[in-house]
């Protein structure tokens, strides 16, 4: 199973079923559809997807413009992909500068696709895996610092010890012995 999230949204109920089989026969693992821009919306609000799989040109006011708007609105580590008949610079363009991930033109052409899911699904693994060092380093980190401020604790009581038996064992106004056996009381304590 390839771990990818994917919404597909597409008025055009052949592509959509089309797309879906494909995935599924391709091993992404998680595979939902959308029959029109409103209902993907509402599909991304109630759940997470890494990859939404967007047709450009779509009824009702909401095309794929505009579910890319709402998919980076509402989480910024959705990856979209649109995808027209009617391709032209500037609708790629202005998707990409929205926060499209990627650009595709009908017919789909699947090798195309799965390459751009895997690259998606290679760069996500990569920023899991710096997450979870960065984690661990937070961890450490933390640690090392509590660890840290110990041993300072412990350095500050054996200078504050080492003081105290400096201090007994210069004391003149005590005979040698006494002096040896209260520095060696203080040893004894803690």
């Amino acid at each position: 199973m390839k771990k990818l999230s994917i919404l597909v949204v597409d008025d055009d109920p052949v592509i959509r079923r089309l797309l879906q089989q494909r995935l599924q026969k391709a091993n992404y693992d998680e595979i939902d559809v959308a029959e029109d821009g409103v209902i993907g919306i509402q599909m991304m609000s109630k759940k997470f997807y890494d990859v939404i799989l967007t047709d450009l040109m779509m009824p009702n006011g909401v095309g794929g413009i505009e579910v890319l708007e709402a998919a980076k609105e509402i989480n910024t580590d959705t990856e979209v992909v649109l995808i027209t008949a009617h391709s032209s610079i500037d609708s790629a363009v202005e998707a990409m500068k929205k926060g499209a991930v990627d650009y595709l033109e009908k017919p789909i052409n699947f090798d195309e696709l799965f390459l751009r899911l895997d690259k998606i699904a290679d760069v996500k693994t990569i920023l899991r895996n710096a997450q979870d060092i960065q984690q661990a380093k937070d961890v450490t980190d933390h640690a090392a610092s509590e660890t840290i401020q110990d041993m300072e604790l412990q350095i500050s009581k054996l200078q504050n010890k080492i003081d105290e038996l400096e201090a007994i064992l210069r004391n003149s106004s005590i005979n040698s012995e006494e002096r040896i056996y209260q520095a060696l009381d203080r040893i004894a304590e803690d």
